[in-house]
């Protein structure tokens, strides 16, 4: 792998380890929006998997931090995470699933997709999942990865437009990234949370199955 400090750079699966206090694995990706920018919240003790064909982003940062929640049983834990955010995203053929387990009825997934029609995979940005203020907290991606002006081992503290979200456990003296565009193709992650300031899905299905259906497979 050859890294470059100004210029675009290809790489193939892209997995940086992030800041090591918390080792966690460097993601981008995309998921439903749950709440404002500024917002604070503890998560669900689950996380969820989303598959797109396509995400294109501009002004893309990167750092680690934690999430906290409870589990299903109500137990407390932290997680590290690969904070994402850009301050635009579009995403085409997107697919997130997550799958709960209900007393009687076992297993039950809901799958949601958007961005899926012929004009959105074409390119035409009206019909394609967008995103604005986006901020992802994955915990593991796969993927095809391009970026322009890119720039590694920046303080996070120094990231602006966006820079680190307000409200969430980061260390401003820890390793970041930044770009002035990302472009993912065959994007498959999984992610505790997604935070947006706008979030807008064309093309909206959602869908609720008995047993395990995933948008893909581990």
């Amino acid at each position: 792998m050859k890294s470059q400090v100004r210029g675009g750079t290809r790489w193939k699966r892209f997995a940086v380890v992030m800041v090591p206090s918390v080792a966690a694995t460097a993601a981008i990706g995309i998921g439903l929006a749950q709440g404002a920018l500024a917002a604070s919240f503890s998560i669900s003790g689950q996380e969820f998997k989303v598959k797109a064909k396509s995400l294109e982003g501009t002004d893309f940062v990167q750092y680690g931090s934690i999430v906290k929640g409870k589990d299903l049983d109500g137990k407390g834990f932290w997680e590290p995470v690969a904070v994402s955010g850009f301050s635009e995203a579009y995403i085409t053929d997107m697919c997130q699933s997550v799958v709960t387990p209900v007393p009687f009825l076992g297993n039950v997934s809901l799958e949601l997709t958007a961005g899926t029609s012929a004009a959105a995979k074409k390119g035409d940005k009206d019909h394609q999942v967008y995103a604005k203020d986006i901020y992802l907290d994955v915990s593991k991606l796969d993927a095809d990865a391009e970026f322009s002006n890119i720039d590694i081992g920046v303080a996070a503290g120094s990231l602006k437009d966006p820079g680190i979200q307000p409200g969430t456990e980061a260390n401003k003296n820890g390793f970041s990234q930044r770009a002035k565009t990302a472009k993912l193709t065959n994007v498959e992650q999984e992610a505790w949370a997604t935070t947006a300031g706008t979030f807008r899905l064309p093309d909206l299905s959602l869908k609720l199955h008995k047993g395990t259906k995933e948008c893909f497979s581990d």
